[in-house]
């Protein structure tokens, strides 16, 4: 039995040079308002340290965020931690189509993440970088888009697997 497993995180430079440059804009900016801060009102005080909070909170979300992906003889399965705490299962007989294909992030998702479109014929993408990602049609109509950084083992585990699409049609 062909396993395929695919760990990925957001750990792009660029990611992180953001954020660390609003982090350092903003405590620079308490830093040297803090003496205006302390003489001004509680709720001037409580609104320049939420914003240290949040970028605090975008930094532990973005050091948290995992995209999981699993393909055996059963199905696909896929997670993207924090926001789904299991796996989310989806059997090959649920599957329509399934291919690898080259997407654009920003055109057609707007980015890389957890993305929902509105748009039937676009669905709902799982990516944390890249351009390259497993396409799933399922029966339903429904789309998902998982992306990948493991093309080429990705493409063996579904050729192993490609007999469970083409029994589906039966």
């Amino acid at each position: 039995m062909k396993v395929f497993t695919e760990k990925q995180k957001f750990n792009q430079s660029f990611v992180y040079i953001g954020i660390s440059l609003c982090l350092i804009i903003v405590v620079a900016s308490i830093i040297y308002e803090w003496k205006r801060f302390a003489n001004e009102s509680l709720g001037e005080q409580i609104a320049a340290i939420m914003g240290l909070i949040i970028i605090l909170l975008v930094i532990v979300l973005f050091t948290l965020l995992k995209l999981e992906t699993k393909i055996d003889e059963y199905g696909i399965k896929y997670k993207f931690y924090p926001f789904h705490r299991s796996f989310k299962y989806i059997p090959w007989s649920s599957i329509s189509k399934c291919y690898i294909r080259e997407y654009s992030p920003i055109l057609e998702y707007g980015g890389w993440g957890l993305k929902s479109s509105f748009k039937k014929n676009i669905g709902n993408s799982y990516t944390t970088r890249g351009s390259i990602g497993l396409q799933l049609v399922l029966k339903n109509g429904k789309k998902i888009l998982i992306g990948t950084q493991k093309k080429e083992e990705l493409e063996r585990a579904l050729t192993v697997y490609k007999h469970k699409l083409e029994t589906n049609d039966l």
